[in-house]
Formats: C-alpha cells, structure tokens, sequence
C-alpha cells in the first residue's frame, strides 16, 4: 500500500516568499538610508574625491602697448598637454611609444619620466601649443592624457623693443625689462572653479566657480614704436659700418622726461624659447657703464661758469697744446689751439682747457655739479638692474683725478644717465626721472639756473657748427647743440689705445629743445673711432628723421653739415683725437 502524500502547503510558501521579500527590501531600505542619509557625508565625498575636481582658471595677463596704441607685448590663448602617470602607465603602457610619437619625442626618454613621476597624478607634456596640435594628441583618447588652456607672450616687434620690454617665462612670469619691473601690474589673478571629471580624466560638468580669473592691466609705455626702430636701424648700421662690437641709443622726450627709444646692439629675439641667451639679455643703455670722455667737458664748462669766475668768453690759454700736472702727468690737446674761450674749449674740446676751469674750481663744487646732474646714482626709471654709475667721492680727489674728471676719464656713466643729464641742460637745467611710462609721474627738480642752462645749451650748439667736432651731427633745418666724446678704453694692466668708445650726446631743437639724445658705439675697428665720426652721424640721422616723425617744426634756415675740402676734413679729425687722450 502506498503511503499517502500530504498535500502542497501554498499559504506556507507564499508567506515565506513574502518575508523574504520584506527582509530584503527592508534590507534594500535600511543601506540606502545608511548610505544616504546616516553616511551622506562619507560616501559624497568619496565620490567627489574621486570625479569632482578643483582646477585652475588662466588669467590673461595685461598687454604693454606704446605711446600710441601700437601692441607691443600679448598673449594668445594656447594649450597644454598634461598626463597622470600613475593612470597612464597602469592602463595604457604599451600605448606611450604612440603618444612619443603624436608628441614628436622620443619613447624612451617620456618613458622615463612617466616613471619617475609614476607616484604623482600630474605631469607636463608639452606645453604651448596650438589647439589643433593638441587635439590631434586627445583624439588618441589614451587614458591619463589631458589638455588645458594657457597663455603665451608674444612680442610683435621682436629684437628691436626685446630690451625694454623683456620677456615672460613659459609660466607667463615676467622676467627682465618692463615685464618683470611691471609685473604686479602686468600679471593676472587666476581664478578656480570645480568640475566633475569621468574615470579617465575628462571633464564632464562645471559644477561651482570659487573665484573668477582676474586679467592683468594694461600697460602704456611711453616708447615710441616709429621712433624705437628709426633708432634700431641707425644703431645697427652704425656698428656695421664702423665694424663696432656693441652700441647703445637713448633717446629722450626733454619736456616730460619720457623715455622715446632705447636700442641696444647685439639684442635677441624674445619670441624664441630658449635658455641660452647669454649676454644679449641685459639692457646695456642702463646696466652698462662706460668713461664718458669729452661729453662730460659741458658739466665742467658748467661748473666754472657757476662760480662766477668765468663767462663763455673768458679767455684760456692751451698753448703750446700741452699742460704738466703733478705726478708727472701731461695733458695734452692734439694741436696747439692758443687762446680759446671758455666756449671754444667746448667747440674744439680741449683737454687741457677743461683742466685750466677744473683747477679753477673747488673740488667739492665740481663733484656737487657733477652729483646734481645724476652722475653716480640711479636715474629713478625702475628699470631693473640700473647702474647708478661711478663718481668718486671729492674727498679722496687727487690733483690728478680732479683733471682727468674735468674731461671724463676715472668716472663711469650709463647712456640713460648722460641722456637725462643732456636732456636737464635742455629742460632750462631742470632735471626729471626718466619713465617708461606715458605720462608717469615724475616732477622736474631745479639743479642750476635756467640761464645758466641756456648758455651752455648755446655753447654745445658751436660744436656741430662749421668749426666745431661734430658737423656730421648736424640736421638739415634744425639748430643742434651736443658734445663729442671718444674714451681710451681701460682693460688688464690699464688704458690701451686699441681699444675706442665713441661717444655723441646733444639735443634739438635748440630754440625749444624736445630731444635729448645719447649714442654709444663700443670698439669701433674699420678705421674711424673719433665720436665726431662714428657716434655722432648716427645721431644726427635719429634726430632728424625723430623730429619729423613728432612734426617739431624747423627752427633754423637749411643748414647742412658742409663739405669740408680734404685738409679741413683731416684737420676737423685731428682735432677729435685729441679727446682720445690717455687719461
């Protein structure tokens, strides 16, 4: 007989099915409300340690421009590629020969470094590129490869404004001239913001802005673009010519102080990136010093005629062309040029007239006019790295030094230096800071009387006369006032007469001076190192083709640098030499 069979309990299974159900659903209930409400705050950020990110916003930093608009350093939106080695060499190692080669670098070298970095989650690629460069490297999409937006500097006048304006580093961080003098100014504010990025780095959503980027400020400067490569041009000519190893110009507004031009030869690109510049970098107008030689001999006509012991026409002997000074020393003129006046000391700059009017003077009178016109300090125009110069201190004068300073040996200057003080002769003997900066603010000083100024302005201008050292300075329809100057330069175991520094300070025009101009012409070798040769036709040209770029009006009827026949030329250079004489 067979047993008998219970028959299925339904209600038993539906109930236990049920419970289940409930358990697992309170279960389900009881970790979401773990998850989302009793540990909200754990598992958030955990996600957001994971996707949500703080990143960077670039700010543009402020463009420089010039006196009239004209854009002179900006930034152009670039990007940057970036990588997490750890990402990168755990998902896609194999792939990092093929990222080298969309990067134009060698595998194993950016193999290495991935693994050096291998324990950061951040490292650049390569930087400063084009947005189609860089996507061409994103369209990849291999794991742990990034792009982000920054800026780079570019320079649209390149070698000829390198000097003023600098360069920033590829951190956009200013690091020589206006950029790096005017960097607070220059610089932006980065801002911040969060972003959700998926599991390989891309950005999803913008989620929160912390800070806006704030852009840099405008700079206006008060160079003038037209004039800056006038002056460029003139230089690099100069020194091609001359067959010279450097040069410099300044050129000055005289009534504001405001620095036109300022050229520099060698000078360098600053749109290449590269490390290795060398000496090309610095700006020689305001870090370089140099012995000035006869340009100074306008100070010391200066100096006597504030005395009172002498006017323009007081009479000084040269002859015979030659003076003895204690210590056995001898100063001597070229030729013997007799009598002269106190002007024509100037005129055909005589060594040992400005020696006669520096005797004259008490030493501390000498240095103190020396002193006011900025000779060994800095000129006040923030460029970084001024020179202040030498000047020695009176107190340790001796005979011999207080001589050879009347002419310009034993004191050094920078071109910015004697720029301004030309351009304070000019300005009715009231003296400025020299500025970068169109319209800064720079109130003039008094550091000798207007009168007296203007006497000496007069008696600069016989020297680009007819008879004087500099009629190559001379400009057509303007009346022209300056000093030739050309230094024996100093090397190891003391001066050397293979060595010239020509030397042409002035300023035009006379009637209602506007520029103050200074060129310096360092080792002149094709012959010719006189100032009146070398420095000063390169002034005249910068002058003239200056004053009619400002439209300054002729002031003067045409005159014209004569034509000297063969002995008026060669006795006009014999005179020059005798600036040249050793110290």
């Amino acid at each position: 007989m067979k047993p008998r069979l219970r028959p299925p309990n339904y209600r038993l299974r539906l109930y236990t099915v049920v419970m289940v159900l409930v358990l697992a659903t309170t279960g389900l209930v009881g970790k979401a409300i773990a998850v989302q409400v009793l540990g909200k705050e754990f598992y958030q950020a955990q996600g957001d340690a994971r996707h949500l990110r703080e990143v960077a916003i670039p700010a543009y930093r402020g463009m420089i421009v010039d006196r009239n608009g004209e854009p002179l350093a900006v930034s152009t939106p670039v990007m940057s590629l970036w990588a997490n080695p750890r990402q990168l060499l755990a998902e896609a190692a194999e792939r990092v020969p093929e990222l080298a080669s969309a990067l134009e670098s060698d595998d194993g070298a950016l193999m290495q470094r991935l693994v050096q970095r291998s324990d950061k989650e951040f490292v650049y690629l390569k930087r400063h590129i084009s947005p189609d460069e860089a996507n061409g490297v994103l369209d990849l999409d291999i794991p742990g490869v990034h792009a982000q937006r920054e800026f780079r500097r570019y320079y649209p006048a390149g070698e000829v404004l390198a000097h003023v304006i600098g360069y920033s580093d590829i951190d956009d961080h200013g690091q020589e001239g206006m950029e790096l003098a005017f960097e607070s100014w220059l610089a932006g504010k980065p801002g911040r913001k969060k972003v959700i990025q998926d599991r390989r780095g891309r950005r999803v959503e913008d989620v929160d802005l912390i800070s806006a980027a704030e852009p840099g400020k405008d700079l206006t400067l008060s160079i003038d673009r037209r004039i800056q490569y006038l002056a460029y041009r003139e230089l690099k000519n100069a020194l091609v010519e001359n067959k010279a190893t450097s040069g410099s110009v300044v050129v000055l507004d005289v009534p504001t102080g405001e620095i036109l031009a300022m050229v520099n030869q060698p000078s360098y690109n600053p749109n290449a990136r590269t490390r290795d510049r060398g000496g090309s970098v610095r700006n020689r107008a305001a870090t370089d010093v140099f012995e000035p030689g006869s340009v100074i001999k306008a100070f010391t006509a200066a100096a006597a005629l504030e005395t009172g012991k002498f006017t323009p026409d007081s009479k000084i002997e040269t002859a015979p062309g030659q003076l003895p000074v204690s210590g056995g020393f001898v100063v001597k003129d070229v030729r013997n040029f007799g009598t002269l006046d106190v002007t024509g000391v100037l005129t055909k700059s005589s060594n040992v007239g400005a020696t006669k009017l520096a005797q004259a003077i008490d030493s501390e009178f000498l240095y103190d006019m020396f002193h006011r016109f900025g000779f060994g300090s800095v000129t006040g125009s923030m460029f970084p790295g001024e020179s202040p110069g030498v000047l020695p201190d009176y107190k340790r004068w001796r005979p011999i030094e207080k001589v050879t300073l009347s002419y310009g040996y034993g004191m050094s200057v920078t071109a910015l230096q004697m720029a301004n003080a030309y351009a304070a002769l000019a300005n009715s003997g009231r003296m400025r800071a020299p500025t970068f900066v169109k319209g800064g603010a720079n109130p003039d000083t008094a550091v000798i009387d207007p009168t007296l100024a203007q006497t000496v302005l007069q008696m600069l201008e016989t020297v680009t006369g007819p008879t004087g050292t500099a009629t190559k300075a001379a400009v057509p329809y303007y009346r022209v006032a300056g000093k030739t100057g050309t230094s024996i330069k100093a090397g190891i175991g003391g001066y050397t007469e293979a060595r010239y520094i020509s030397v042409f300070a002035g300023m035009a025009p006379v009637s209602n001076p506007r520029l103050a101009v200074v060129v310096v012409i360092n080792d002149p070798t094709a012959g010719q190192y006189y100032g009146g040769l070398v420095a000063a036709p390169a002034f005249g040209n910068i002058v003239g083709g200056s004053l009619r770029l400002m439209n300054i009006a002729p002031d003067s009827p045409l005159i014209v640098a004569q034509q000297l026949s063969r002995e008026e030329e060669l006795e006009a250079v014999a005179e020059v030499v005798g600036e040249a004489t050793l110290p």
